[in-house]
């Protein structure tokens, strides 16, 4: 598979259906959530299933190169958050709270069992609620990518961002959201880039910047009001706690402080990666994800027969 195949567009594509048997097609499914929005996402393959749920801004595609999972006894289902990608906002505007609802009704639709859950960034934060949440018992594992539990700093939390750092996105968000959303692209690789990264970098911001800003917006102000860190002891699942080594955001001792508090986690450090191990090198993540996934208890025979 070409990694960098879906890096010339911005949203999922609808692409032609086939007619079923041992494989999904690629197009575009969508569902109606309880409050009636219309809810993107993409099912294909079959076997233990994959939710990915990317971060804030991007979209379904950010997780282009995991499709090749499909065709290695999973099922990817890959999800467009609201104001993201061909998921609109809504009204209100999306919180925290509503990501993670849509995805538990998408995954109670789906009847998943023995799912992993993979979050990314604001993903991540969905993927804590959602294993807090009634819908956990359908999912055997979690993976989170370079998040942190708690965003904002205070005297004695030193593991997220400084009040500076929040108050100059929030207000970068509502002044100049293009010029704020194409830098944000760019910087979730790391540095320098390379002829690699670079294109990558371009693509990122281009998609960045067709995200809704009224809902990137408030998801950013309901994700400064979250912290997980109670919850974290309470979460049962195995979880696998992804950082990059290069990231902007948070270092080390982030992923070392969720490893730590988490039941049952460990850590994996992408030596070569910033903010997106699973772009920045999509082979050794996917590699990841089925040694992970191998150390988990066999899925339900309904699931893997549906």
């Amino acid at each position: 598979m070409n990694i960098d195949s879906g890096f010339n567009q911005c949203d999922a594509q609808e692409l032609e259906t086939g007619a079923g048997g041992h494989r999904r097609e690629r197009g575009l499914n969508r569902f109606a959530a309880s409050d009636g929005a219309d809810i993107a996402y993409h099912d294909e393959g079959e076997g233990r299933p994959l939710v990915f749920l990317h971060g804030l801004m991007a979209n379904a595609e950010f997780f282009e190169p995991q499709r090749a999972l499909a065709g290695e006894g999973f099922r990817v289902v890959r999800v467009d958050l609201r104001g993201h990608g061909r998921t609109a906002s809504g009204h209100p505007p999306p919180d925290l709270g509503r990501l993670a609802a849509d995805v538990a009704e998408l995954v109670q639709r789906l009847e998943l069992e023995g799912a992993i859950a993979i979050g990314w960034s604001l993903g991540a934060s969905v993927v804590w609620r959602l294993l807090a949440g009634p819908e956990a018992p359908r999912f055997a594992a979690g993976v989170v990518v370079d998040m942190t539990p708690c965003v904002l700093n205070d005297e004695d939390w030193t593991l997220g961002l400084s009040q500076e750092h929040v108050d100059a996105r929030r207000q970068a968000i509502a002044d100049d959201f293009p010029a704020f959303a194409s830098a944000a692209g760019a910087a979730i690789f790391a540095s320098p880039l390379d002829e690699r990264t670079e294109p990558m970098a371009r693509w990122a911001s281009e998609c960045f910047v067709r995200a809704d800003a009224r809902a990137v917006g408030a998801l950013w102000s309901s994700l400064v009001e979250e912290d997980f860190r109670e919850a974290l002891p309470g979460i049962a699942q195995p979880m696998l706690v992804v950082r990059g080594a290069h990231s902007h955001l948070y270092g080390p001792e982030t992923a070392d402080h969720i490893v730590a508090a988490l039941p049952d986690a460990r850590g994996l450090t992408f030596d070569r990666s910033g903010h997106s191990p699973h772009l920045e090198q999509p082979e050794r993540f996917n590699r990841a994800l089925r040694d992970f996934a191998a150390t988990l208890p066999p899925v339900p025979a309904t699931e893997l027969t549906a």
